[in-house]
């Protein structure tokens, strides 16, 4: 009886290290097959040629939202929002005066906002430090 016993714990053994490697071996196909279903994708737009560069004629980024700002301001002229953030979209577009005239409505509608008229006295500092220094320039002859 003890031999018997024996070969019983010996086949049990045997079937479940055989079902250890059938799970082993499904988990790593299952691993890999998840794996390559997730990669090929990345490869695959990894290798298609990029789009040409788009022409000087598409507007940035930037000119859209401002165009978007100035529709809003045609509705509504006093909308102290687009104001502030078209008027942040000036300065970034090198627009110091269309800015300026933004912000010096801000400032009328709003005079006991301090930010506004620090930001505008600031912005008219540097537009006349910039005006003073091409002025100062020599002129070629």
């Amino acid at each position: 009886m003890a031999s018997s016993e024996a070969e019983y714990l010996i086949t049990r053994k045997k079937q479940i290290d055989r079902r250890k490697r059938i799970i082993t071996i499904v988990s790593m196909f299952s691993f890999f097959g998840s794996t390559v279903f997730a990669a090929v994708p990345a490869i695959q737009k990894a290798i298609q040629p990029k789009p040409a560069i788009a022409s000087p004629a598409v507007e940035s980024g930037l000119q859209q939202q401002a165009r978007g700002y100035e529709l809003v301001l045609q509705r509504e002229p006093e909308n102290r929002l687009a104001l502030e953030k078209l008027s942040v979209l000036r300065l970034q577009l090198k627009d110091a005066k269309g800015a300026i005239a933004l912000l010096e409505k801000l400032v009328k509608l709003h005079p006991e906002r301090q930010d506004y008229k620090v930001v505008l006295e600031q912005i008219k500092k540097q537009e006349g430090e910039g005006n003073s220094q091409t002025n100062n320039q020599p002129k070629p002859n």
